[in-house]
């Protein structure tokens, strides 16, 4: 059988848990090589990197994607153990629940680092390295949120949002360097960011989705592999909306 990413080299942020958990698996099960990038949860990351060893190879790399010396590092680390760079799919983020009156300087930034700052930075660092690859993928986690938005997640939305602006221009920068560039805009989805809600507010919530169910990591996986497959080559720039038609754009 015929695997869609034999062999290539893979960075997915975030990847202890969640959607990031799911692509790093699927990828893995699809020939990946993969490095699980995570931040404090040593025993999740630990669990995903034994499911990838099942079926491919992989490597741990804990960093903070707020510092510029991790994130160097973790695409370094990478390159120095596996000799290249194929993909990287920038999944890591946050989602304070506050309104605008509750919400504080600091926790506007923060979010903005990690879900804008860190995407920049390794785009940046990893570049060099897609140069040498002939399937280069930039794969971006943004939400339906960013089109939607929230009556309490103002730095939020104003991060997803600016992570497809971020996707959009580096599309038109780096596709005449052979490098594709692309955002998945996940609706709701079975992760920790609902682990609050009860089973009658899912009920509900899944009500309200077209398709009549939440999603689940492997939704979001299943769309990630084709961008990061041959299927998806001619695919640049584009948001790619994965959820049962909650958001239409």
């Amino acid at each position: 059988m015929t695997l869609m990413l034999e062999g290539r080299k893979v960075i997915i942020t975030g990847a202890s848990r969640g959607i990031g958990r799911g692509i790093a698996i699927k990828f893995a099960k699809e020939g990946a090589i993969v490095g699980i990038n995570y931040k404090k949860s040593d025993e999740k990351a630990r669990e995903v990197l034994d499911i990838v060893n099942e079926h491919s190879k992989g490597m741990l790399l804990k960093g903070d994607l707020v510092k510029e010396d991790d994130t160097r590092k973790i695409v370094s680390e990478f390159v120095e153990e596996f000799g290249g760079l194929d993909i990287l799919v920038n999944n890591a983020g946050i989602y304070i629940r506050k309104d605008l009156e509750k919400s504080t300087i600091e926790d506007y930034d923060g979010t903005l680092s990690v879900n804008v700052k860190g995407p920049f930075m390794l785009c940046k660092f990893a570049l060099k390295h897609f140069k040498g690859s002939d399937c280069a993928r930039i794969i971006n986690i943004s939400s339906q949120l960013a089109f939607k938005g929230s009556t309490h997640g103002t730095a939020y939305v104003t991060s997803k949002a600016a992570l497809i602006g971020l996707t959009r221009a580096l599309a038109l920068e780096l596709g005449p360097k052979g490098i594709t560039v692309n955002a998945i805009a996940p609706g709701t989805i079975d992760t920790d960011i609902i682990g609050d809600y009860t089973e009658e507010k899912k009920e509900i919530r899944a009500s309200n989705i077209p398709v009549g169910r939440i999603g689940l990591p492997k939704d979001i996986a299943e769309a990630a592999l084709f961008l990061a497959s041959d299927m998806g080559s001619y695919v640049n720039g584009e948001i790619l909306g994965v959820n049962g038609g909650s958001a239409l754009h």
